[in-house]
């Protein structure tokens, strides 16, 4: 007679199961540093475009009031 649901069952389960051998995995420099590259390019576009859609709208804001 098992005193068990299926979901406790899972649950303890999960507890007694051996450990798993993890695997190593080994990051490719290259890869990694073109990630690097490519965000500090989309980092300095938006900043480009901040600022451009700024003094925009400085120079849209002072044509109205004068």
């Amino acid at each position: 007679m098992k005193n068990f649901d299926p979901i406790k069952e899972k649950l303890i389960a999960k507890y007694l199961t051996k450990d798993k051998v993890k695997e190593v995995k080994n990051p490719d420099i290259n890869i990694m540093l073109n990630r690097v590259k490519t965000n500090q390019k989309n980092e300095v576009r938006k900043k480009l475009y901040f600022s451009a859609a700024a003094s925009t709208g400085l120079i849209l804001f002072g044509i109205m009031i004068f």
